[in-house]
C-alpha cells in the first residue's frame, strides 16, 4: 500500500522520540554567540520561523531567516554573521544549493547543511552536513519532515546553549523533558483533530478560501497552514500575522470565508481575540486553535503542558490533518502526482522528487 499524508503524520510521535533518544548524535558543537544566518524556502522556511523563537532565548543568538534566491541576488551579507546554515528536506533545492555556493566563494563563514539526505546536493556544497533524521519521506506533502526539521533545529539550539555554557546539564535535562513531554501529546492532538474535522467536516470542505492568523512563534504555523492547503486543498489559503491582518486584508472578509485564530499566550493575545470577536459578525466560519483547554466546540484545543516557543511544534499537526482530510472530502487525489515536471522546468529542484 502506498503511504500517505496520514501514514507519515502518525509515525511523527515515534520519529521525534528517537530523536531525542539519540541527542545530541549527530549535532555539530557550535561555539560562540552572534548571527546566524539561514536559508530555506517552503515547509522548510516555515519550520525555521517555528524553532526560531526557541533557539533565540535558548542560546542567545540571532536567527536571520531569509529566502535563498532573494538573498543572494539582492541582499548584503551581515559581517556578524558566525555561519550559515541552509535547510532542505530533499537537499536538492536549487536556490539554497546556489546561495550556499554564492556565499562560500566571497565570504570567510562555515556552512552548514540540515537535510533529510546526505548523500545530496546540499549535504556535498556544505562544510558539515547535519541528518534530519527521518529517512526518506516519500510523500510530496511533507509532513513528518517538516516537524522533524522544528526538533532537529530545536535541539541544535538546545546544544549550542550547553556547548557555550549558557545552560547547566541540568537545565539541558530540564530542557530535554519538555520537549519529551511535546512528543507525547501527539497522539492525543492526532485523536482531538480527528473529532474536529468529523464535527465540520462540510463546512471546512465547502470553504472557497482559508485563513489561518496568528503571531509571534505561531508566524510558522500560520505560513505552513498556507503552503499545505495550497498543495492540497487547492483554493486560495493564506496565512496572515495578526498585525498585517489588520491593516488590510480584514477587508476582504465576507459570509463564506473560514478563518482560523490560533490562540496562545502572549502580548498580542488580547488583540487576538478582539479581532476574532469583529470577524464573528461578519462570517460564521470561525475556528480557533489553542494552546490549552477550551470547552468552545469550535476550538481544537492543543492541551499539553509546553510554552508558546515550543508550541508550533505541535500546533501546525491540527492542519497537516486537516489538509489532508478536507483534500480528500473534495475528491483531490493526492496519491496521483501532478505537474511532476515543474521542478526541473523553473530549475527550482536539481532532480525530481522519488515520490510513491
Amino acid at each position: 500500500m502506498k503511504p500517505t499524508m496520514m501514514t507519515y503524520i502518525h509515525e511523527e510521535q515515534a520519529t521525534l522520540s528517537a530523536m531525542l533518544d539519540r541527542y545530541p548524535h549527530d549535532l555539530p558543537e557550535i561555539k560562540g554567540k552572534g548571527t546566524w544566518l539561514v536559508l530555506a524556502t517552503g515547509s522548510s522556511i516555515n519550520a525555521i520561523k517555528s524553532a526560531k523563537y526557541y533557539v533565540e532565548n535558548l542560546a542567545n543568538v540571532r536567527v536571520t531567516v531569509e529566502e535563498p534566491f532573494h538573498f543572494q541576488h539582492y541582499e548584503k551579507m551581515d559581517s556578524a554573521t558566525d555561519l550559515v546554515l541552509g535547510v532542505s528536506q530533499s537537499g536538492e533545492s536549487t536556490s539554497t544549493i546556489n546561495a550556499i555556493k554564492h556565499i562560500g566563494k566571497s565570504f570567510p563563514v562555515v556552512t552548514y547543511g540540515l537535510t533529510s539526505k546526505l548523500s545530496s546536493e546540499l549535504a556535498k556544497t556544505v562544510d558539515h552536513a547535519i541528518d534530519i533524521e527521518i529517512g526518506e519521506e516519500r510523500v510530496g506533502y511533507v509532513t513528518k519532515g517538516y516537524v522533524a526539521t522544528i526538533f532537529k533545529f530545536m535541539l541544535l539550539g538546545l546544544y549550542t546553549a550547553r556547548c557555550n555554557g549558557l545552560i547547566t546539564e541540568t537545565q539541558e535535562g530540564e530542557e530535554l523533558a519538555k520537549l519529551s513531554v511535546a512528543v507525547k501529546s501527539i497522539p492525543q492532538i492526532i485523536d482531538t483533530t480527528e473529532v474536529f474535522f468529523e464535527k465540520w467536516k462540510d463546512e471546512l470542505t465547502a470553504s472557497p478560501r482559508f485563513t489561518a492568523i496568528g503571531y509571534g512563534p505561531s508566524v510558522g504555523v500560520i505560513k505552513e497552514m498556507e503552503t499545505k492547503f495550497a498543495e492540497t486543498v487547492r483554493v486560495p489559503s493564506q496565512g496572515v500575522e495578526l498585525e498585517a491582518f489588520m491593516h488590510g486584508p480584514y477587508f476582504e472578509v465576507n459570509g463564506n470565508h473560514r478563518i482560523f485564530f490560533l490562540d496562545t499566550p502572549g502580548e498580542a493575545r488580547e488583540r487576538l481575540l478582539l479581532l476574532k470577536a469583529y470577524e464573528q459578525k461578519y462570517t460564521d466560519y470561525i475556528y480557533t486553535v489553542k494552546l490549552g483547554e477550551s470547552s468552545d466546540e469550535r476550538t481544537l484545543a492543543i492541551n499539553a503542558d509546553v510554552d508558546i516557543f515550543i508550541a508550533p511544534l505541535l500546533m501546525v499537526i491540527p492542519f497537516q490533518i486537516l489538509a489532508h482530510h478536507i483534500a480528500e472530502a473534495k475528491g483531490n487525489n493526492l496519491p496521483q502526482r501532478i505537474f511532476t515536471d515543474f521542478g526541473i522546468s523553473v530549475k527550482s529542484k536539481t532532480k525530481p522528487g522519488d515520490y510513491a
